[in-house]
């Protein structure tokens, strides 16, 4: 079955649909969390994506014509890296469906995820990754990814988070 990739239109209804979708598919999922999106997410997510210039997605299809459907999603926020002075792109969403997983579905989001980053001039992927999530630190650690640390003497970066309500 072909596999097609390419960067996501907000605007797009079904680069749109297939966004909600494969989000919630991922939310539902242990290594999202176990909780399916809620309805009030769903109805803004990809508008408020749009308004966002910082952010993109890559898409992931599998199929042709009537039988084409969306099994792959990676959403991607542009940041900055002071120490480079250059920005940098945070890979914050990676979903395959499980029916697509270990077919070189990531990885060949990862390519046009990385191309995008170098075309905006990127000195940097970074991403978060659980550690109970073998596969997926496996196929990161293939794709060159490597744990942040700057002096080994201060051990590596800890990704915290402070919810606001």
């Amino acid at each position: 079955m072909p596999l097609t990739v390419t960067l996501a239109n907000y605007h797009d209804p079904a680069d749109a649909a297939a966004i909600v979708r494969l989000l919630d598919a991922y939310a539902s999922e242990p290594a999202g969390g176990s909780e399916p999106l809620g309805a009030a997410v769903k109805a803004r997510l990809v508008s408020a994506m749009a308004a966002r210039p910082h952010l993109f997605s890559v898409l992931a299809w599998a199929g042709e014509g009537a039988a084409r459907q969306a099994v792959g999603l990676v959403n991607c926020v542009e940041g900055f890296s002071t120490f480079a002075a250059q920005p940098l792109v945070n890979i914050h969403d990676v979903v395959v469906l499980s029916s697509h997983r270990r077919q070189g579905v990531a990885q060949a989001m990862f390519a046009v995820v990385e191309a995008q980053a170098r075309q905006r001039g990127a000195c940097k992927l970074t991403l978060e990754v659980l550690d109970g999530n073998a596969p997926a630190l496996r196929m990161y650690e293939a794709q060159g990814f490597t744990p942040y640390a700057l002096d080994p003497a201060w051990g590596q970066a800890r990704l915290m988070q402070k919810k606001l309500s």
